[in-house]
């Protein structure tokens, strides 16, 4: 089945004038209706025992299913089906699931009840996915963030949250988002392209990878920059297989999501964030300071977003050069000025010694953009001029051209 076809049977599943045919329209109940009242027979059931795990709750819900007059004159299939959704309404993301299960669909949006759009191959697409109203969104969030010990509710609206498969989901509710729940989630989708397979996609040039993997071997610290899913940590994927085997590794990341090939003496370091009562949190930063005393010959930062930035400089100025980080930002040239703001809040250097440390820390600088067509490529790439240590000196290498590609300048 093609994964436009689980996405419109999905569609009629949550459709509240959506019936189950023959004799699963006993007592006048729709679908919709009778999977609510036997979610309610679930949870009745279960009481203080919802921690069970996944197989005993499909037991549960079978049970229920089988026990129910209303579904007694049902085939095998629609019970199936019946229970699938009320598993999924509970345990999962209900009528997003199968998306969610659609290895083609890399990013979901959930924009209130209504309105759902997803990602395939760079490219947004409205469907007819809802959910019955606002109230059932925000039942089926609080629920599948809660799992996660992640607290959403009207006193915490906001909610981040790392799947067990890597993808990252951000939930908001309202009053924050007044039109209603707003979730949003990056799947990770375990492709791990090698070098030839972006060249093939014309996402760089053969003379640029080869410029960056030789890069890498010799230990040049390098910036990719970009913005929102563009593309940057699968990049930084990508390079990752050209760090010598023999070398210890430290990879720092706010959410886990990189997947680094090739390297046995690997550690990963992950943020964490405060817990309900406001303790336990892990800083990038703090991460960064830890990094440093396991002897590592690289550290990997899977994103520099804010004062973390000086504790980033700080390694790169203690003998660990051939570092590999991910920032936001429109052009290399803004990524330099954007490190140098976020360094500035997290020490007491004057202007002059940033940008000297920058300039000092930094050997090259990969832009990665989008096309108007969604196709994602790299853009340019720079280095900095080191002869120059009171502003910013980018050295264009590679720029791209709509006619030509990325060119050697």
């Amino acid at each position: 089945m093609s994964s436009h076809a689980k996405i419109n049977r999905t569609t009629d599943r949550s459709s509240k004038d959506s019936n189950l045919s023959g004799a699963s329209n006993v007592h006048s109940h729709s679908r919709e209706e009778l999977g609510r009242l036997l979610s309610l027979c679930v949870l009745q059931k279960l009481q203080n025992h919802q921690d069970i795990d996944d197989d005993a709750f499909r037991e549960v819900i079978a049970d229920v299913i089988g026990n129910d007059a209303s579904c007694k004159k049902m085939t095998l299939g629609e019970k199936r089906e019946l229970a699938l959704g009320i598993f999924n309404s509970m345990r999962r993301l209900d009528v997003l699931q199968p998306m969610m299960e659609d290895p083609s669909i890399t990013e979901i949006m959930v924009n209130g009840y209504n309105c759902v759009f997803f990602e395939r191959e760079g490219s947004l697409h409205p469907t007819d996915i809802r959910f019955k109203d606002p109230e059932t969104l925000t039942s089926v969030l609080s629920h599948f963030f809660s799992r996660a010990n992640r607290p959403l509710n009207e006193a915490s609206p906001i909610a981040d949250l790392r799947l067990p498969d890597g993808s990252r989901a951000n939930a908001v509710l309202p009053p924050v988002a007044p039109d209603g729940p707003i979730l949003t989630i990056r799947k990770f989708t375990g492709i791990r392209p090698d070098m030839n397979s972006l060249i093939r996609q014309e996402f760089l040039s053969a003379e640029a990878a080869d410029y960056l993997s030789e890069a890498v071997r010799i230990k040049k610290t390098i910036f990719i920059c970009g913005g929102t899913g563009s593309g940057k940590t699968t990049f930084l994927n990508t390079l990752s297989s050209f760090i010598p085997e023999n070398e210890r590794v430290v990879t720092i990341e706010d959410s886990a999501e990189l997947s680094l090939q090739g390297l046995p003496n690997l550690v990963r370091l992950e943020a964490r964030l405060p817990g309900p009562d406001g303790q336990g949190a892990v800083s990038i930063g703090r991460l960064i300071r830890t990094a440093l005393r396991m002897r590592p010959d690289r550290i990997i930062v899977g994103e520099v977003r804010g004062s973390e930035a000086a504790d980033m400089l700080h390694a790169l100025h203690t003998g660990h050069p051939g570092s590999l980080c991910t920032g936001h930002a429109n052009s290399c040239v803004e990524m330099l000025n954007r490190l140098s703001t976020m360094v500035l809040a997290g020490s007491s250097l004057p202007f002059e010694a940033v940008v000297r440390q920058i300039v000092m820390g930094i050997d090259i600088l990969v832009h990665i953009v989008r096309s108007a067509g969604g196709r994602r490529l790299v853009g340019e790439i720079v280095t900095l001029d080191h002869a120059s240590e009171d502003a910013f000196r980018v050295v264009p290498q590679f720029v791209y051209k709509e006619d030509s590609g990325l060119e050697k300048v």
